[in-house]
């Protein structure tokens, strides 16, 4: 083979391979728009505990795969109803005992989510498995736990009391009127 042809296989070559890197590295921007859309600042917190960039994605990917095998349902109209007006009557309690309304609304939250469908076995795997539908609230959802561990380890003023009692309340509105389907554009800040 003349001369000429090998330069031509050698241009063929370097052409696929900077088209395969083009590729590779718009599909990577396209992955990571979607998730920073999907998660917003649950996003850069999980790159920032992941320490990495292309780490953090996986374990957003994972999250997703693992929640799209759950089978996440509706309440029933009687269960809506029913959990409502228990919110509303822990919601009451808060006024004379915060500790144990913050207490019961963490009760309250993990047992609709074990309805839902929910694994509930470890707050870190709700945590994550929530992230996926409801990304604006599970910090929320986090910032109301630790104050309800601290709660349960020693003295909490009843104003953080309060602000765990409204993270909870942000969750438990999202559980109560979604439809069990990811929800990808979850904006309202609460």
């Amino acid at each position: 083979m003349p001369i000429w042809g090998w330069f031509f296989i050698a241009a063929i070559v370097v052409v696929a391979v900077a088209g395969l890197i083009v590729a590779t590295s718009a599909a990577r921007r396209k992955r990571t728009e979607r998730l920073k859309e999907q998660f917003g600042r649950e996003y850069e917190r999980t790159v920032a505990e992941a320490g990495e960039q292309n780490a953090a994605e996986k374990e957003l990917v994972a999250r997703e795969r693992k929640r799209d095998k759950l089978d996440i349902r509706p309440l029933t109209l009687a269960a809506l109803k029913g959990y409502a007006d228990r919110w509303r009557a822990v919601q009451t309690a808060f006024v004379d005992s915060p500790a144990s309304a913050v207490g019961d609304a963490d009760r309250l939250v993990t047992e609709v989510m074990r309805e839902r469908g929910y694994p509930i076995d470890d707050f870190d795997q709700r945590a994550a498995d929530i992230s996926v539908d409801h990304p604006t609230v599970v910090e929320n959802y986090r910032a109301a736990h630790t104050i309800h561990v601290s709660q349960q380890n020693g003295d909490v003023g009843t104003e953080k009391q309060r602000q765990a009692f409204v993270h909870y309340r942000a969750l438990f509105e999202k559980l109560l009127n979604d439809d069990g389907r990811p929800q990808d554009t979850d904006t309202a800040q609460e």
